[in-house]
């Protein structure tokens, strides 16, 4: 079982906690890590792109000259493709590109996205977040004194207002709650900074 240092806002270690092997440990499955990444951005995607055909082009319903004897191309519209002002020929239209994965594959996803963190050593357990006013600085000077370096994403157990309005301003930061985290924000971030007790929900779910 992996075993993390549980440090405190000031960077003092007050405990230890033993992860489950089964989400904090487990085998790294880099193709179904791909298909995780891959299928959250997609899906953030909105698919809205449109261009207009040579029917949907207004004008352009007079033949611009007769077919025969001018000694140019016979030409039926002006709003064909090979036209200024025409229509787009095979252009992109609406649709969506929402690629659905099955229960399994996201946990053994997420599994292996926690696993490759702990592994990495990017993982820090604390044992509270707090904030009695809304203080940017607070929360930076927190960050520095756990050694978290570079993006960093912080799971709270819960929705704190002034903890999450705090870290807004710093860069590279993303505050999430146990309940909404995902595959992409673990492995876009070089510091994952998690509450002991947003850990322990994670694993609830997760070693099921």
């Amino acid at each position: 079982m992996p075993n993390l240092k549980v440090l405190n806002m000031a960077g003092a270690e007050v405990g230890s906690v033993e992860l489950s092997d089964v989400v904090f440990g487990a085998e790294v499955n880099g193709a179904v890590l791909h298909s995780a990444v891959r299928a959250y951005l997609m899906n953030q995607r909105q698919g809205t792109q449109s261009t207009l055909t040579r029917t949907e082009v207004s004008g352009g319903g007079k033949k611009p000259w007769r077919q025969k004897g001018t000694g140019r191309a016979r030409q039926g519209s002006t709003r064909a493709p090979q036209w200024t002002h025409g229509g787009v020929a095979l252009g992109p239209k609406p649709r969506t590109y929402r690629i659905d994965l099955n229960k399994k594959t996201k946990k053994v996803a997420m599994r292996s996205a926690l696993s490759s963190k702990v592994a990495a050593g990017e993982m820090i357990v604390l044992d509270a977040i707090t904030a009695n006013e809304f203080k940017t600085k607070t929360m930076v000077k927190m960050l520095e004194a756990v050694g978290a370096q570079g993006k960093t994403l912080v799971v709270l157990d819960g929705v704190d207002e002034k903890v999450i309005k705090s870290f807004a301003n710093i860069e590279g930061n993303k505050t999430v709650q146990a309940n909404t985290i995902n595959v992409y924000d673990i492995l876009n971030c070089k510091s994952l900074v998690v509450v002991k007790s947003a850990a322990e929900k994670i694993e609830e779910v997760y070693s099921k």
